[in-house]
């Protein structure tokens, strides 16, 4: 078994504000070690699950020269390749070659999401809202429809409720789901202790690789893909002009089309 595990930071329990997830910042540093060590118990469950192969993927943009690099080097659960500096979203390798399932780890709600805890989708000043095929999607969503692309299901999350909410809506409500967090708007929260946390994405994680008659089908858009971005402003927007399959169909709207997700989100170059 083959196993990608797809880490963010705003989702970590007790979480609740930009300094913490901002590279640089003192309070970020104390994050690193809790992202870290929610990473390792779902590596350890995937471990105890017999998987043979385990990608760790760093896919938080800290921002500097932390991005894609937040996790403690020291700290890493060994047993598993652990993928950092890659750009969002672009380590594909595993899933081109064949993986089982791909998890969650700290993901955070969409943008607009009221409940979310630093709810954003990509960039917190620049998207307002992204729609595959007119559906609503956050990071989750747009790294489900890239495994979707080889066949490859979402089956695990973990976040806060409206994180692990809204992944469910979208690839069904089989996917083994471990809220860490409630928020309270934006930048309130009631969390779980991060030991408690940390047992809960273990246990959970092993339970959703143990079950695999459970697994959500694979995240796949029927048909051809539109891709489409509402951005904030006229020059985001104009930023994409000349991208081959990507059109300006509004001041601040760009649409990416192409026969798959893949090829829709590639071509918009988003890093």
């Amino acid at each position: 078994m083959r196993v990608m595990v797809w880490g963010d930071m705003e989702g970590v329990a007790c979480v609740t504000s930009w300094e913490q997830v901002m590279g640089g910042s003192v309070q970020y540093q104390e994050t690193r070690i809790l992202y870290t060590q929610e990473m390792n118990a779902a590596v350890r469950a995937a471990k105890r699950a017999g998987a043979d192969e385990i990608f760790a993927v760093d896919n938080h943009g800290a921002g500097g020269g932390f991005s894609f690099k937040s996790m403690v080097p020291e700290l890493l659960e060994p047993g598993a390749r652990w993928v950092l500096g890659m750009h969002w979203s672009k380590y594909v390798k595993p899933l081109r070659e064949g993986c089982d399932a791909v998890l969650f780890v700290g993901a955070h709600a969409m943008a607009g999401t009221p409940d979310g805890i630093l709810s954003h989708t990509i960039s917190g000043q620049a998207w307002y809202e992204a729609t595959i095929n007119g559906v609503p999607v956050g990071e989750s969503g747009i790294i489900a429809a890239i495994a979707g692309v080889w066949g490859t299901p979402a089956i695990f999350v973990s976040g806060d409720q409206a994180t692990c909410r809204e992944v469910a809506a979208l690839v069904g409500d089989t996917v083994v789901q471990a809220p860490v967090k409630e928020g309270f708007g934006r930048f309130g929260t009631i969390s779980m202790a991060p030991s408690e946390a940390q047992q809960l994405i273990e246990e959970r994680a092993y339970q959703a690789l143990t079950h695999r008659d459970d697994w959500p089908a694979p995240y796949k858009p029927e048909g051809e893909v539109d891709f489409r971005v509402e951005l904030a402003t006229v020059d985001q927007a104009q930023a994409y002009t000349g991208k081959s399959g990507v059109k300006l169909v509004g001041p601040r709207t760009i649409v990416s089309h192409g026969d798959t997700f893949w090829e829709a989100w590639d071509q918009l170059g988003t890093d």
